[in-house]
């Protein structure tokens, strides 16, 4: 029959009204498909669907459960070419030597697709040296450092594919995405042992790469604390030949003080004017972030992470203030997660927004100006790492305080001034202390040598079983912050938050693993109502109430 005009006719279908709301905002046809629809999974953009109660019900399957990898047609058909011709999808990324892409199986390449793409994205968009870690995965001025090493030694790969894996479970809610992390991080850290135990100049970089890749995962205080000083003594091992490894850049850069200890368990008490000096800090951040606020209204994703930080503040402000090593760990965790993760979401939406740039140094800077709360683990746990794409952040938005640009853009520029200011003051005070550190050398603590790091490792694995110290994206519950009804010697993910009566399953076991990096901790000493200390006005997945991010695919 014709359609009007004589046209051809239209083909029928069947329209339907329970789409859900991102396709609906994005005028695209919605598959329905539960616990989250076809469209959001290849975009990695948060389905509404995550929070109908009905899709915390776990299926009952047949057969095993996959990891979720979030492939999508045009992922499979990249990999499948790049299985068939072993040319590696990404040339701008100069890995070399090349590995033989072919003995890989279709799951690790899609591993590898996922943090290749994600650098290759920001490398393009000359955003790499705001992040963390995307300027040491894959590095265009040489070449790619990671991957490079992993070619020829296959512990370093592990290391990269539990990375990836755990990032892809961070985003999927995959519970066996997760169990894929602990694999490949179990299998990295026997690996990184056996290294350490044959440690020489050629193997030296890629003993360094695992130890720095396998600290990144951490996610309790012992294993960090074992592999920063492992790190710690691998990079005084090369002193020698320094100048010829591939990280010599961030060797020194990034080298710890050399009498510095992050095992001691034992705390010392804050003093009143201490902890006076603290608020202080404190009270400044917050004084940042407030000024910041009228700039964020036509910026809904920035503005609830903006949200997420200053709440964070105000937690530690109400907290007892951390003594031991382990108590620093596990109040820094979630500030240190969130550096590794929101540059990666805001940067890939608004790569070169002036505000984005702003807010992404409030974040850095938050890291850089606790650092004094955090006296045993600051620098290291997250200051020295927030540093330098602080700097890059700096250095760019002041070009914006120009006549030339509109008078909101020079506004919002000049709020960069508080992040400008803390790192100069960090600067002052990591270059004090480590003039301290080479005044006192000549005291030196017993030598922390190979052998005891391998040792240390040894422990790693006989006590973790290669398990959940080793994921960034699910995380055990400190035992001295156990939610109430968590039974000691039970563990649970950091940062989960647990499913109102509403949204429990009833009669199942199921937990569904909560890693956005959105989701706060739960305060460190002060008693809330339960829904305040766990939720924070979050939806299960963890995100910001409300939070729909902007669409992205890393290709």
């Amino acid at each position: 029959m014709a359609g009007p005009g004589g046209g051809p006719s239209r083909r029928s279908h069947t329209k339907s009204r329970k789409g859900c709301k991102t396709c609906k905002k994005r005028h695209i046809r919605c598959d329905e498909t539960f616990p989250q629809c076809r469209n959001c999974t290849k975009h990695q953009v948060r389905c509404d669907y995550m929070d109908s109660p009905t899709a915390m019900v776990p299926e009952s399957p047949k057969s095993p459960q996959q990891p979720n990898l979030l492939w999508t047609p045009e992922i499979d058909a990249t990999i499948e070419l790049w299985r068939q011709t072993n040319e590696f999808p990404f040339p701008e990324l100069r890995v070399l030597p090349q590995p033989q892409w072919r003995a890989f199986s279709k799951t690790d390449l899609r591993l590898i697709h996922h943090l290749s793409s994600i650098s290759n994205e920001m490398f393009r968009n000359r955003t790499s040296r705001l992040t963390i870690w995307t300027d040491l995965m894959p590095n265009l001025s040489d070449n790619s450092r990671f991957l490079s090493i992993a070619a020829t030694h296959s512990f370093v790969m592990h290391s990269i594919l539990a990375f990836s894996a755990s990032h892809l479970a961070w985003i999927s809610q995959s519970s066996e995405t997760r169990n894929l992390a602990f694999h490949h991080g179990g299998v990295a850290l026997k690996g990184l042992h056996e290294g350490i135990a044959n440690f020489t100049k050629a193997n030296s970089d890629a003993v360094l790469a695992s130890s720095l890749l396998l600290a990144w995962q951490a996610t309790d205080w012992r294993g960090w604390a074992s592999l920063v000083t492992g790190t710690k003594t691998v990079i005084q091992a090369m002193q020698p030949w320094r100048h010829e490894s591939l990280f010599a850049e961030y060797i020194a850069e990034h080298s710890p003080m050399p009498n510095k200890s992050f095992m001691n368990p034992i705390g010392s008490p804050v003093s009143p004017d201490a902890r006076r000096e603290h608020l202080g800090i404190i009270s400044d951040i917050h004084a940042s972030l407030q000024r910041l606020q009228p700039y964020l209204s036509r910026y809904d994703q920035e503005g609830k992470w903006v949200d997420q930080l200053r709440g964070y503040i105000e937690r530690l402000r109400a907290s007892g203030p951390p003594q031991t090593a382990e108590e620093q760990f596990s109040q820094l965790y979630a500030l240190r997660k969130w550096l590794f993760w929101v540059p990666i979401s805001l940067l890939a939406a608004k790569r070169g927004d002036v505000t984005v740039l702003v807010v992404l140094g409030h974040f850095y800077a938050t890291a850089l100006a606790l650092e004094p709360m955090f006296r045993d683990i600051g620098s290291v746990f997250c200051a020295n790492l927030a540093l330098q794409p602080l700097e890059e952040i700096v250095a760019i938005v002041q070009g914006y305080q120009d006549q030339r640009y509109d008078q909101r853009t020079q506004a919002v520029s000049y709020l960069i001034q508080f992040p400008s200011d803390i790192a100069s003051s960090y600067k002052s005070r990591r270059e004090w202390a480590r003039q301290q550190a080479g005044e006192a050398s000549p005291v030196q603590q017993p030598p922390y040598g190979l052998e005891t790091v391998n040792l240390d490792l040894e422990n790693q694995i006989a006590q973790y079983s290669y398990s959940q110290s080793l994921s960034p994206a699910f995380a055990p519950s400190p035992l001295n912050f156990m939610p109430t009804g968590l039974v000691s010697g039970q563990t649970s993910p950091y940062l989960e938050v647990p499913r109102t009566t509403v949204e429990t399953y009833v009669g199942s076991s199921y937990a569904s693993p909560l890693v956005s990096p959105a989701t706060v901790p739960p305060p460190y000493s002060v008693t809330l109502p339960e829904e305040n200390v766990f939720s924070f006005g979050m939806p299960p997945m963890g995100y910001p109430s409300g939070f729909v991010a902007t669409p992205t695919v890393w290709t």
